[in-house]
């Protein structure tokens, strides 16, 4: 009887030291956003797909578009953050003024989908809600350049998403970034 509630206690011990109790922080306004965006691009799509069935083009605008996307995907530049922060670099707020001027010009039709990426270190929770601090840095900082924010949308990938699987310094560098995507 004694082992059992030793063994018992020493369980309860393990569960209760073993789970955090720090919560990650989600910034409901993104999701929220992100769900109207979702909405507004599926609306977006069936207009497109309706126009393209009358005009008989079959699709021909469409994949003009998409094409048109992914050229303008290509010019946007990454922005870099330093280990365990979400601050925008001082050389990196040139890029970030390029992003947004081509957001406002060239890339005004369609959404900008901003993916917060971090390296392997720190967990799974921290990860996450650092590469959506990150994606919010860069929000703001499109927002302050002119960018409609209803158009930005947000996601945090943690360190799922890496570019680089090598264990060196150079390596973890490129993993600590935010991506632009463009949707429809």
């Amino acid at each position: 009887m004694k082992k059992i509630v030793l063994v018992s206690i020493t369980m309860m011990l393990l569960v209760f030291t073993g789970c955090s109790s720090k919560t990650p922080t989600v910034d409901e306004t993104a999701v929220e956003s992100k769900t109207n965006n979702e909405a507004a691009a599926v609306q977006t799509e069936t207009v497109t797909n309706d126009d393209s069935s009358v005009s008989g083009s079959n699709g021909t605008n469409s994949d003009s578009n998409e094409m048109n996307m992914a050229n303008i995907e290509k010019q946007m530049l990454s922005i870099y953050f330093d280990f365990d922060k979400f601050d925008i670099k001082s050389d990196m707020q040139e890029k970030v003024s390029a992003d947004a001027t081509l957001a406002k010009t060239t890339a005004n039709a369609f959404m900008v989908k901003l993916e917060g990426n971090c390296d392997e270190w720190g967990s799974d929770e921290y990860n996450f809600a650092l590469g959506l601090k990150r994606a919010s840095s860069v929000k703001d900082s499109l927002v302050a350049e002119g960018v409609d924010a209803s158009r930005i949308t947000m996601v945090s990938y943690g360190e799922s998403n890496s570019v680089c699987a090598d264990k060196t310094k150079d390596c973890w560098a490129k993993n600590r970034r935010v991506d632009f995507k463009l949707l429809p």
